[in-house]
């Protein structure tokens, strides 16, 4: 039989597993679905793309705040943002430097800004209740409906988020895709499940907190989709996917996430996390904009800095 950690282990590693697999389902059936009735490739890359690779974030945040603790959820999301910008796009810059859209510069990074000041803003009292979980989500939809209308009205080609290929054959809704869907999200709720008992077994055998198992074993495994798409972009060059796809889910991330974590349960923040997690969120956000704005292009040498401070994140967190 089994020893507890190595039973922890093995859900850790299958979780991972069945949230990457049940992400990848996810955005190729609701893309699919989405061209299929008629929206935008680009509408569909920006919208629904984005929110699908932020799907496994918010099983894992919602499972684990209801099972183990709020703490879950909220290291899972500001792990994952951080992740995102240090380890996703700092990886993805090291395989090929990341010119940077005006559009994404002019449309998306603010709201991104935005959300992360938001959190801090509202969470600055120590708590997110269901009001400031109400505030994250009207937010969000005024951006969707945002980037909705602009991006539809917008005459050029439609984007580079699907290749041809994709937008050919989505051209009516079927079997296939609402199949691709449904089994994506049953992966995503068993991937979850597992993802969260692996990883607060394992660490908590060995004394580590509930927020920073969030924060790192948590935030990792629910960040492999948006490593696995800015890693492909970017070898595929295609950066503005690349870009976009950590821009709309580190958005996604604090408006959707939280939002719905903070309505079914009020989310307590710890001064610790005020003082350390919530500052080097907002410092790698910071950081990012910095280089977008007055370089336009993430380079290697870039890529390399954001690996080394996410690296330098992880070491100061993990006793």
């Amino acid at each position: 039989m089994l020893s507890g950690t190595a039973l922890s282990f093995l859900l850790l590693a299958a979780g991972i597993a069945a949230l990457y697999a049940g992400a990848e389902l996810l955005v190729a059936g609701a893309g699919r679905l989405a061209l299929g009735i008629g929206l935008r490739a680009a509408t569909v890359g920006v919208t629904v793309i984005a929110f699908a690779t932020t799907a496994p974030e918010l099983f894992v945040s919602t499972i684990g705040a209801l099972n183990v603790s709020t703490d879950i959820g909220l290291g899972a999301v500001v792990g994952s943002n951080i992740a995102n910008i240090g380890l996703v796009l700092g990886a993805a810059a090291v395989i090929k430097p990341l010119p940077i859209g005006e559009r994404v510069m002019r449309r998306h990074v603010p709201v991104m800004v935005l959300a992360a000041i938001l959190l801090v803003g509202l969470g600055a009292n120590g708590r997110i209740g269901r009001l400031e979980g109400a505030v994250f989500l009207l937010v969000l939809a005024g951006f969707t409906a945002f980037l909705m209308y602009y991006v539809n009205a917008d005459p050029a080609p439609v984007g580079d988020e699907l290749d041809a290929d994709d937008a050919d054959a989505g051209s009516s809704v079927s079997i296939r895709d609402v199949a691709l869907v449904l089994g994506g999200l049953v992966a995503l709720v068993v991937g979850s499940r597992w993802l969260v008992a692996g990883g607060t077994g394992l660490l908590s055998a060995l004394g580590v907190s509930d927020l920073v198992i969030g924060l790192t074993v948590l935030a990792l495994g629910t960040s492999l989709p948006e490593l696995a798409a800015s890693v492909v972009g970017a070898i595929r060059d295609e950066s503005a996917f690349a870009v976009g796809n950590v821009v709309g889910s580190n958005i996604y991330n604090i408006l959707a996430v939280l939002g719905v974590v903070a309505l079914i349960t009020p989310i307590e923040i710890e001064p610790s996390t005020l003082r350390f997690e919530l500052p080097i969120m907002i410092a790698f956000t910071v950081v990012l904009v910095g280089i977008m704005r007055y370089r336009r292009r993430i380079t290697r040498v870039d890529g390399v800095l954001l690996l080394a401070g996410y690296a330098g994140f992880i070491y100061l967190l993990v006793p």
